[in-house]
């Protein structure tokens, strides 16, 4: 869990050395609101809740829901979790960093790396998808 937390603390140190370096003390406070959002965008909770991947997988069966395997940090994902929009709570989410069998079934998929974001829908997997083909595959 701490490991998905390092860049967003990593920008939030940058954030406060840039803002104290700062000449002018309104320059500092707004060098520092953009780490901070930086930190946020790159941290967990950018992200819909993540479920353990067995548990995306059983409710992706049930429901017809695609499976995203993801990581903090991963440009990629944030673009397709930022492209989706409000439509990203309507896919289970898997952060491959906290869950080794979520890493497990990305590196299945994908040959032995762990590339993000994958997702998987019933027996097809794509490997950093196009948001509009995610968004064309989520329910109304």
């Amino acid at each position: 869990m701490l490991r998905n937390w390092w860049m967003a603390g990593l920008m939030l140190v940058v954030g406060v050395l840039a803002a104290r370096s700062a000449a002018n003390p309104v320059v500092g406070a707004v060098e520092f609101l953009v780490f901070v959002v930086v930190a946020v965008l790159f941290s967990p909770l950018a992200f819909p809740r993540s479920l353990p991947a067995a548990e995306a997988r059983e409710r992706s069966a049930r429901d017809g829901r695609p499976v995203v395997y993801w990581r903090p940090g991963c440009r990629y994902c944030l673009r397709l979790r930022l492209r989706l929009g409000r439509r990203a709570g309507r896919a289970h989410w898997v952060n491959i960093w906290r869950d080794p069998d979520g890493a497990a079934a990305v590196r299945a998929v994908t040959g032995g790396d762990e590339t993000v974001p994958t997702v998987v829908l019933r027996d097809e997997a794509v490997v950093n998808p196009e948001p509009a083909w995610l968004r064309d595959r989520l329910p109304s």
